[in-house]
């Protein structure tokens, strides 16, 4: 099957991406906001030492502005999925999963990587 941006040059196929990438981010982000307002917030978790010097460590690889609350306990089902608990915090390495589903977003959770499904995931 002929994709219908084969003929484009490799630059102007990546550019098509990435704005896809980043309508569907911003589309995800107002739903997100638009969900929040609707249902009260379950109140931030406090850290743990532990989990404040992991998320330091995040903040100082991948920067403040990418990191994400878990909402819910996430249970990996999938090979490269990760589990997750409540309140943990990881930084967003890639708003998508490999074959390119934004409903599933590669992680650093502070040491393992892996995908965990966006709508878990709450900007810290």
């Amino acid at each position: 099957p002929q994709l219908p941006h084969g003929h484009m040059p490799l630059p102007s196929f990546w550019k098509v991406v990435e704005d896809t990438l980043q309508q569907s981010g911003a589309q995800l982000r107002a739903f997100c906001q638009a969900f929040e307002t609707v249902t009260p917030s379950p109140g931030t978790q406090p850290l743990t030492p532990a989990e404040e010097r992991k998320v330091l460590s995040l903040v100082s690889k991948h920067g403040p502005d990418k990191l994400y609350q878990v909402t819910s306990n996430i249970s990996g089902s999938r090979d490269l999925d990760l589990t997750l608990l409540r309140g943990q915090i990881v930084a967003l390495l890639q708003g998508s999963d490999t074959k390119g589903n934004t409903s599933r977003w590669l992680v650093d959770a502070g040491g393992p990587r892996g995908f965990v499904p966006a709508a878990k995931l709450q900007p810290y």
